[in-house]
């Protein structure tokens, strides 16, 4: 195991163990929380390219969407931005290393929600987007997003990754727990 592998899977064991929830063991693909009830969308069929989240506190970051390697996943974020779901919901954790937001509860580790997983070849590069999951790898979150700060590459198909920020990473790296999305415009 190199030093990276080591370094991001004892964070994964720290953050699980802080949050009260889910498991992590030498080896095994750490889990990053699922959301819970809140009105859910009907996925949509409409094409989109880019997603501008913005923050109540001030700034924005934008990401570019790929239908072409997440489909079911795209079509459920953009759904969802679209029917203002994500508006004033917070970011529930904030690492060096990834913000995660998304979550109707502001928990993480919850486990209503899930859907099918959609895995793909994209990097898990800095910038990266991806919905979470639990521990089970065939099921994923309809709603709870990350963004990674750095690269992950141990993370390469491991979550459904979605998008790539174009715009605004010294925004995703302010980020702190409790910040508010005001809302999501999708282009």
């Amino acid at each position: 195991m190199n030093r990276r592998t080591f370094v991001t899977r004892a964070a994964a064991v720290g953050l699980v163990s802080a949050c009260g929830g889910g498991t992590v063991s030498s080896g095994a693909t750490p889990t990053i929380g699922l959301a819970t009830s809140r009105p859910t969308a009907t996925p949509s069929t409409n094409t989109a390219s880019r997603a501008t989240v913005e923050l109540a506190k001030g700034g924005s970051f934008t990401f570019t969407l790929r239908p072409d390697k997440a489909p079911q996943t795209v079509a459920r974020f953009v759904g969802k931005a679209r029917s203002g779901f994500y508006n004033d919901l917070t970011f529930n954790q904030a690492e060096d290393y990834f913000v995660v937001g998304g979550n109707p509860t502001g928990f993480a580790f919850t486990a209503a929600n899930q859907v099918p997983s959609e895995y793909n070849d994209l990097p898990f590069v800095t910038g990266t987007v991806a919905i979470a999951r639990g521990s089970d790898p065939s099921r994923m979150s309809d709603s709870e997003f990350f963004v990674l700060k750095v690269d992950v590459r141990d993370w390469d198909t491991m979550y459904a990754n979605f998008g790539l920020v174009t715009a605004g990473m010294d925004v995703v790296r302010g980020i702190n727990v409790g910040d508010k999305m005001k809302a999501i415009r999708i282009e």
